[in-house]
């Protein structure tokens, strides 16, 4: 499970936020009706869900963003050469193109706490560490300060992976490359474990795999949102598709290689007739669609005890299917999602808990900057959360003056 994340000056963050899901005290009545939104570990109660809440351009996408960026280079920055520029982008105001970033988590993995942070410019890592927490106090397991190493002594034959790693490669990743156990476990964490995002219909063989796993529970649980769909077939087909070319103007559309490429359509039935099918892709809404790839990651995380970020995770749904969604991870045991929304109905304390509810701001200088519903101790959970947030009581919602006559002005 995740325990915290801190992100210092990737794109619109500036100073370090932090995405804590380690619950604050709170023993209101409200709180205590939604026990199943925390889960508990050795005595920490831990959050299921975090909503990220704010107005255009505030900074939720660039969390999500960094968060994806910081767990690409634990698991490709191996594979990195002398010439690699790190995909990201410094916050680019005040001097800040030129401070390098910084991020760490906190995390569970097979019952014990690690903490793993690593700094970086967008041309070299400066530096990386790891600790872990295996009777509950801080040990180091390695740190590195540029090309400085200190290791634990559990640590076997570590310099063996420090001369295979450059600045442009994380000491963790190059040692999960080379079999070290230490660096697999935590590596497969943050492959197997923290999920970035829906099932990528690219990828057939996952694809696959979760739909004939859970077919049967996706139209279960289609069928508890009010859907009509009473079956889905999956069907592989093959399309003739020119081989990647370097230059393609250099030569003819005739000269050109043909490779047959594979890809997945989804067909469903619904319950007045059976017999007629709907292309998934082209015959059924958004929504449903939308609906449906969600499912087909969302249970996966849910059966075995996962975590999902998931920006605008409810774009074409009904605000009752996203309640669904956020029900479906607190109904399960252990495991997470963090997801940005513009959907205000969930900022409601009977469904969330105020430390659940993260509001994500734009400050004056165009950086970003995250607090709570909890960080409001004058907020009484018998207020109206939304409605104090649409009436920018919290902040980080657009101040609009949309009027007609104003707007008559704009048309002039």
């Amino acid at each position: 499970m995740i325990l915290k994340i801190e992100l210092e000056n990737f794109f619109s963050i500036k100073e370090k936020v932090c995405v804590d899901f380690c619950a604050a005290n709170i023993k209101t009545a409200s709180s205590k009706a939604l026990a199943d939104n925390v889960m508990d570990w050795k005595g920490t109660k831990v959050l299921k869900s975090i909503g990220l809440f704010g107005q255009n351009a505030s900074g939720k996408s660039n969390i999500i963003k960094a968060i994806k960026f910081c767990c690409a280079m634990v698991l490709e920055s191996h594979l990195h050469n002398e010439g690699t520029i790190f995909k990201f982008v410094p916050f680019k105001f005040d001097g800040y193109d030129q401070k390098p970033s910084t991020f760490l988590m906190n995390l569970v993995c097979e019952d014990v706490e690690y903490e793993y942070s690593f700094t970086l410019t967008r041309t070299e890592i400066l530096s990386e560490s790891l600790f872990y927490y295996p009777n509950g106090r801080r040990a180091k397991l390695f740190t590195r300060n540029g090309d400085s190493y200190s290791f634990s002594s559990s640590i076997v034959r570590p310099n063996d992976v420090v001369v295979n790693t450059s600045r442009k490669n994380l000491f963790l990743s190059r040692a999960s490359s080379m079999n070290r156990d230490f660096a697999k476990k935590l590596y497969n964490y943050f492959n197997d474990k923290f999920l970035l995002g829906l099932v990528d219909n690219g990828n057939i063989e996952l694809t696959e795999k979760y739909f004939e796993k859970y077919k049967e529970l996706i139209l279960r649980a289609l069928a508890i949102c009010d859907s009509d769909i009473s079956d889905i077939r999956l069907a592989h087909q093959y399309i003739q598709a020119p081989l990647p070319m370097i230059d393609k103007d250099m030569i003819s559309l005739k000269e050109m290689q043909m490779h047959e490429m594979e890809f997945l359509r989804f067909f469903t039935k619904h319950r007045h007739n059976p017999a007629i099918e709907f292309d998934m892709n082209t015959e059924e809404s958004d929504g449903t669609r939308h609906l449906f790839y969600i499912l087909l990651r969302l249970l996966d995380v849910v059966r075995n005890e996962k975590s999902l970020m998931l920006d605008e995770f409810d774009a074409n749904l009904h605000t009752r299917l996203a309640d669904f969604i956020l029900d479906l991870i607190h109904a399960s045991t252990k495991s997470q999602i963090l997801y940005a929304s513009h959907n205000t109905n969930l900022i409601d304390v009977k469904r969330l808990r105020r430390d659940q509810i993260v509001f994500v701001n734009k400050r004056t200088d165009g950086s970003t900057e995250l607090y709570s519903l909890y960080d409001y101790k004058d907020f009484r959970e018998n207020m109206d959360a939304e409605k104090g947030y649409i009436q920018g009581r919290f902040d980080a919602v657009p101040l609009v003056n949309s009027s007609v006559a104003n707007l008559k002005t704009l048309l002039q």
